[in-house]
């Protein structure tokens, strides 16, 4: 019969850089008692809840109950392959072998960066959750891994509680999920902030006869004041920019499009709940004339003359519109030239557009 296995869990409070060890009197193996006719409960010694020392003798099993998790949630068994051993299995192993089973790990793939990304799906209750995470981050911190990322759909709300609990922090928020995340090294992390830009457009529709689309609005800063304004708006999660732009000269006025160019932008910051802000002043040419409005947003929109929108006092005293306003002259001039979208492959599969002035260049998207 082998030598009894010795089993030591990690202190009851959490300690960074301390992992499981065995004693030097481990490494002895000790005499084999006589088999015992029947199984006898475990013998604990318990000097403090921070030292605790399990010794399960050949013979005995530990009841292998949620209990016994529970009591013990950083025990770390060795583990054992029990299916493939040809020689006999002693009680104590088998135990062990099955209070490894019966530890769970929050199911996880890994990032680029070192870390690991948890999608939570299984309904659980506190306390359990509480258990598992712990066991997770045990494992994933001799794994040698850094971030956390767990990803709660809203209808695991109650989770949240007890994840900030254990150290957790929320990154950002969408309609069906909270993402929360965790730093495992005691260092200063290095997680990337939650987005940090909002991204909109101003659309500027001009036909040949130097006639541009313009509305007013019902809502916002510029209800009631009688301004004439270019259509805006903001680019949707994963639309292009020159979608968006197509997009709200159709919601807002009708008029079908097709994108020419991006004239220019503006970034500005503390802008939508203190994020800042990425404004692209984009040119189109109207593939329709007859304006069917929005009448939820739009209390009117018209074909006004260019000068015409210049001369407004609003055009004159703004100076974002001032320089828009010179923009659009030099272009119908011909003096100047835009950035144009170039649909190009990066890194990976995946397609993107990079905007450029193509009247100054030669690359390869020309070939």
């Amino acid at each position: 019969m082998r030598a009894p296995t010795y089993f030591f869990p990690a202190p009851y409070k959490r300690c960074a850089g301390l992992s499981p060890g065995y004693p030097r009197s481990a490494s002895r193996s000790l005499p084999s008692p006589s088999p015992s006719p029947s199984p006898s409960p475990p013998r604990i010694i318990r000097p403090s809840l921070s030292s605790a020392v399990f010794f399960f003798l050949p013979g005995t099993a530990p009841p292998l109950s949620l209990s016994l998790q529970e009591s013990l949630p950083r025990i770390r068994a060795r583990p054992r392959a029990i299916g493939s051993m040809s020689r006999p299995v002693d009680a104590a192993e088998a135990a062990a072998a099955a209070v490894e089973s019966e530890l769970r790990l929050l199911s996880s793939v890994e990032d680029h960066y070192g870390g690991v990304i948890v999608e939570m799906k299984e309904a659980m209750d506190s306390a359990t959750f509480i258990s598992v995470l712990r066991a997770s981050i045990s494992h994933w911190r001799e794994q040698g891994k850094r971030g956390v990322w767990i990803k709660l759909p809203i209808e695991l709300v109650n989770l949240v509680e007890a994840a900030v609990t254990e150290g957790f922090w929320y990154h950002h928020a969408e309609p069906k999920y909270l993402m929360l995340v965790y730093w495992i090294p005691q260092s200063a992390h290095t997680i990337p902030a939650n987005a940090t830009h909002r991204v909109g457009v101003g659309v500027v529709v001009m036909n040949e006869k130097e006639e541009v689309l313009v509305v007013q609005e019902k809502s916002g800063i510029f209800r009631g004041t009688g301004v004439w304004k270019f259509p805006t708006g903001v680019v949707d999660e994963g639309e292009d920019i020159c979608a968006a732009a197509v997009r709200e000269a159709k919601e807002e006025t009708g008029i079908d499009a097709e994108f020419v160019e991006v004239l220019g932008f503006r970034q500005s910051h503390q802008s939508f709940f203190q994020k800042s802000d990425l404004f692209f002043v984009c040119l189109l040419r109207p593939l329709s004339f007859d304006i069917q409005k929005q009448d939820v947003e739009i209390e009117a929109a018209q074909w006004m003359p260019f000068e015409e929108y210049a001369a407004q006092p609003f055009s004159q005293k703004n100076e974002l519109v001032r320089y828009i306003i010179e923009m659009c002259s030099a272009k119908k001039n011909g003096k100047y030239s835009g950035l144009t979208p170039v649909l190009t492959s990066s890194f990976t599969d995946q397609t993107s557009y990079l905007y450029l002035d193509r009247t100054a260049i030669s690359g390869a998207g020309s070939k």
